[in-house]
């Protein structure tokens, strides 16, 4: 009994099991006996077979009754309603030992539970391939339940499994563990106090089970997806460390993870530990900045009524470029940054630049020289810009141009506030 608890444990867990890759197709090797069908879904990584997901269930007794090609059916049937969260929109190749099945699906004149079986099937992308008894053992012996007759006595059939069992890819159990079971099979811890279960009834209402995941509804009236603790620091390097990042603070970093649509109840914590060990963060540091005089408020106008233009440079050469020219709408936040090779060194303030202007009804203003308050938002987008720039070029600094889209997509991205 210890070897079998064993070998049992070790089949659902990993490395065997493994959290699905939506990139490949899936892999279904399904089964039928005389008193039950099993299926084994599955994916192959490097040519190599992994499963995600074991099911099984004896027959009724009406199903006893089926032929082989029906109970064959029967058997695909039973894996697509499954495990149809996962191959809904996928490529799905469904391994069978009953070669008459790709017949049956192009017969016209078949009986109507099999027209109804088949109608089911064309929902997803399915291809049926032949695999012999003898190499379909997985799914083979699921269906094959080891009946000893002592006597009149015969071994019952044991189907105490509920039917949503959940199978994790991790040794660990994930955080919502306890609110997936109590959602998915109702099951309740038993050492929970009176407290603990007035918490736990309070907090499970604002969250939805749709296998395989796990949404919150958030106070903001959006549903989040729960991600586990696996998936975290992949979360956190992805919207800090790469192109949609660009190394901003804790907070913006999570608010960004926020408004990538995940949830996990550490998030502040977890991204303010994560960009405190972030080598390049730290390397660089705070840039000192001087006093700021007090704010005042800006006036009433409408999108793009109001930009701020300045060059940023000059700067290393990188592809024949020297200078960033920057453009902010001061409503919106919204900032247009490109490449140049020159700051503009012909005077703008000149007849012809004043008629342009006087032509599209614009109005022309200059900030004051060696003060950067006058045009203050555009300056803190070169300010962010730059920062992020200098945390994600290479050691010679040549390839700034060629990181500029990536630093205006992190910093657009970002969490603004009302003063940027």
């Amino acid at each position: 009994m210890e070897a079998f608890t064993t070998l049992k444990k070790e089949l659902t867990s990993a490395p065997i099991i493994i959290a699905p890759d939506w990139s490949l197709p899936f892999e279904i090797m399904c089964d039928a006996s005389d008193f039950a069908i099993g299926a084994v879904l599955g994916q192959k990584k490097n040519k190599l077979p992994h499963v995600i997901h074991y099911a099984s269930r004896t027959l009724n007794d009406a199903q006893l009754n089926y032929s082989t090609t029906e109970k064959e059916l029967l058997a695909v049937v039973f894996a697509l309603e499954k495990f149809r969260p996962y191959l809904v929109g996928s490529k799905v190749i469904v391994y069978s030992d009953h070669a008459a099945l790709r017949y049956l699906l192009t017969k016209k004149d078949a009986k109507p539970r099999l027209i109804r079986w088949i109608l089911l099937l064309q929902e997803f992308d399915l291809e049926i391939r032949d695999k012999k008894g003898c190499e379909n053992v997985m799914a083979d012996h699921l269906s094959r339940i080891v009946v000893e007759e002592q006597g009149e006595a015969v071994l019952p059939l044991n189907e105490t499994f509920p039917d949503e069992q959940l199978y994790v890819a991790q040794v660990k159990e994930p955080w919502y563990a306890d609110f997936v079971n109590y959602l998915a099979c109702g099951v309740l811890r038993n050492d929970l106090t009176y407290q603990d279960k007035k918490k736990f009834f309070f907090m499970v209402k604002h969250y939805v089970w749709d296998e395989p995941f796990l949404f919150k509804h958030c106070p903001d009236q959006l549903i989040r997806r729960c991600v586990p603790e696996e998936e975290q620091e992949s979360i956190l390097r992805h919207s800090h460390e790469l192109a949609c990042g660009g190394h901003f603070g804790a907070k913006k970093t999570a608010l960004k993870i926020l408004q990538s649509g995940f949830f996990w109840p550490t998030l502040f914590k977890d991204a303010f530990n994560f960009c405190v060990k972030c080598d390049r963060c730290q390397r660089m540091g705070n840039i000192s900045r001087r006093n700021e005089l007090p704010l005042k408020n800006i006036l009433f106008v409408e999108l793009f009524d109001v930009w701020g233009i300045d060059f940023m440079g000059p700067f290393p050469s990188s592809f024949g470029y020297t200078y960033i020219l920057v453009a902010v709408d001061y409503v919106s936040k919204w900032v247009e940054a490109i490449a140049t090779k020159t700051n503009g060194t012909i005077p703008i303030c000149n007849k012809l630049f004043e008629a342009l202007m006087k032509k599209y009804n614009i109005t022309h203003r200059v900030s004051t020289p060696y003060h950067p308050q006058t045009s203050g938002q555009v300056e803190i987008s070169n300010r962010e810009i730059k920062q992020i720039l200098e945390k994600v070029v290479n050691s010679t600094r040549k390839d700034w141009a060629a990181k500029l889209n990536d630093a205006l997509w992190a910093y657009r991205t970002a969490y603004k506030t009302p003063i940027g």
